[in-house]
């Protein structure tokens, strides 16, 4: 586990020299698209310690100066699948990045979609010698987390404290200085398929880039959708990308859980393409700009045209209704709706106080779905766009930029972690856990 404290601390390091440099890239590797994101920043934020609980806690402005999307190449279901054309996209996006930002990108934070995330709530308790909290103790309480074995091949994406206990009093952010005889601590992780990551890793080192960070792509999505007010209440969000639906419930300004239906808006465009037998692109274009889950009497009369281009009359002129167009695409949303409520029953979202559910992600944006997802999944329902950050060009704020927006959100307003602790070297986790970031030591 000293090894996984050390490779994490060692790479926000690297985060922590590229802010001080002032410039850092945000690369969202999606199923359907890839972005990237330039920032810079002032200079006049510092890390301080008595800003939060850990030394990462704390705040610095940025600005987005460079900004640049593309087609996503070599990717499947939030993973990489064929190397060299995801390495490609990647150099593509950054190259048009930097031409905008008119600076050069040796750091980026990326973010994955993919991996099968499973959640763990782990507790930690120990006596407090001094009668008070200091900052040893709440490293203490953290190392004392028993860990469970993740299964093989499991790496730790997020390890973030949720949750602090003095004696009977609960709910603290920051328990240092606080008086009492024990101290109590929730801790979320987030695990993922090492094997997927050792992909984000090598591919993005074959960028020549240097890895200054790695996210969850449902938890910086819900940082960039989720107002305040859900955060601190209670709020799911379901992000619809291209190669799965992300799900992440926040609350007390924490993700407590996430999850993913492997079930995107790439199979949806399948199955407009198999239903009206025509091409991929057509499909997608039909989707885009004449989709919904919702038919009504009009849209019988309401003819599209295919235009497939193949040169034969039947084909390019096969009519085709708008009504057939949402006949084929409602089951598939719904399919994923279904699977999203099963995630949220396994979560116990219901027994949260607050049951507000926040839509995003670029299939938050089929017509109609606000109402389907509320008769499936409640009433308590919103479609969220990523919040405003400066220099943000407004192409950006589609709810189809989320993570994006979301990991520059994570870059500069960063929350406590496990590895931001100064742990006692004699007082790590469980050895279940030592397995962890391997493939972080293994390649660099």
């Amino acid at each position: 586990m000293a090894e996984l404290y050390q490779t994490q601390r060692a790479m926000r390091n690297i985060r922590r020299a590229a802010l001080q440099r002032g410039v850092i890239g945000i690369l969202d590797i999606g199923t359907s698209k890839i972005a990237c994101l330039v920032l810079r920043f002032d200079g006049t934020g510092t890390f301080r310690e008595t800003d939060g609980v850990g030394p990462m806690a704390g705040q610095v402005n940025f600005r987005v100066i460079g900004a640049a999307s593309t087609r996503s190449r070599g990717m499947r279901r939030g993973q990489i699948d064929v190397m060299a054309e995801t390495e490609r996209a990647i150099r593509t996006v950054v190259a048009a990045a930097q031409k905008v930002a008119g600076v050069r990108v040796d750091h980026v934070i990326a973010c994955l979609s993919g991996g099968r995330p499973a959640s763990y709530g782990l507790a930690g308790e120990i006596t407090l010698e001094a009668g008070r909290v200091h900052d040893h103790d709440v490293a203490s309480v953290l190392a004392a987390c028993d860990a469970p074995d993740f299964g093989r091949g499991r790496e730790v994406l997020h390890a973030q404290p949720v949750n602090f206990a003095v004696d009977n009093r609960s709910g603290l952010g920051d328990p240092r200085d606080h008086v009492g005889n024990r101290l109590a601590c929730d801790m979320h992780v987030l695990t993922v398929d090492g094997d997927v990551i050792g992909n984000l890793v090598q591919c993005i080192r074959r960028c020549d880039l240097e890895l200054a960070g790695v996210a969850s792509a449902s938890y910086a999505s819900a940082r960039a959708s989720l107002v305040e007010d859900e955060q601190e209440l209670g709020a799911a969000c379901i992000d619809f990308g291209g190669g799965g639906t992300g799900v992440s419930i926040f609350v007390k300004k924490h993700m407590i859980f996430a999850d993913n239906v492997n079930i995107g808006g790439q199979l949806v465009t399948q199955d407009i393409a198999q239903g009206l037998r025509v091409p991929l692109p057509v499909a997608e274009r039909l989707k885009t700009l004449n989709g919904g889950v919702e038919a009504t009497g009009r849209d019988d009369r309401d003819m599209l045209d295919t235009g497939t281009g193949s040169g034969e009359w039947d084909a390019d002129r096969r009519p085709v209704s708008r009504a057939d167009l949402i006949g084929i695409m409602r089951p598939r949303v719904e399919e994923i709706l279904e699977g999203v409520r099963e995630v949220l029953d396994a979560a116990g979202f219901d027994s949260m106080p607050s049951q507000q559910i926040v839509l995003t992600g670029g299939g938050s944006q089929i017509p109609g779905l606000d109402g389907l997802a509320a008769r499936i999944l409640g009433p308590n329902i919103r479609c969220g766009r990523p919040l405003r950050i400066d220099g943000l060009a407004h192409q950006f704020t589609d709810p189809g930029f989320s993570s994006a927006v979301g990991l520059a959100l994570f870059a500069a307003h960063p929350q406590d972690e496990w590895w931001d602790f100064e742990m006692p070297a004699h007082s790590y986790p469980t050895r279940s856990l030592r397995r962890a970031y391997r493939w972080f030591r293994n390649n660099w």
